[in-house]
C-alpha cells in the first residue's frame, strides 16, 4: 500500500472485434484479475479479455 491507497498493478484488457482495446479494471492480484477476465470471456461474444501487469513506469 502507498499513502495514496491500494496498489492495483493488474489490468484486465478487452479487445472488441474491431481491434479497439479498453481497460476494464485494475486489480491487486493476478488471480483476481484472471477470474474477472475468465468470467467476462464466458459470455460468448467475440471480444477478447486478458490480464496484463501495469509497468512500474506507468504508475502515478
Amino acid at each position: 500500500m502507498t499513502d495514496s491507497g491500494a496498489v492495483l498493478p493488474w489490468l484486465v484488457i478487452r479487445q472488441d472485434d474491431n481491434g479497439n482495446r479498453y481497460r476494464v479494471g485494475r486489480y491487486a492480484t493476478q488471480d483476481e484479475a484472471q477470474k474477472i477476465a475468465d468470467g467476462l470471456g464466458r459470455h460468448g461474444h467475440e471480444q477478447l479479455y486478458w490480464v496484463e501487469r501495469m509497468s512500474r513506469s506507468a504508475r502515478p
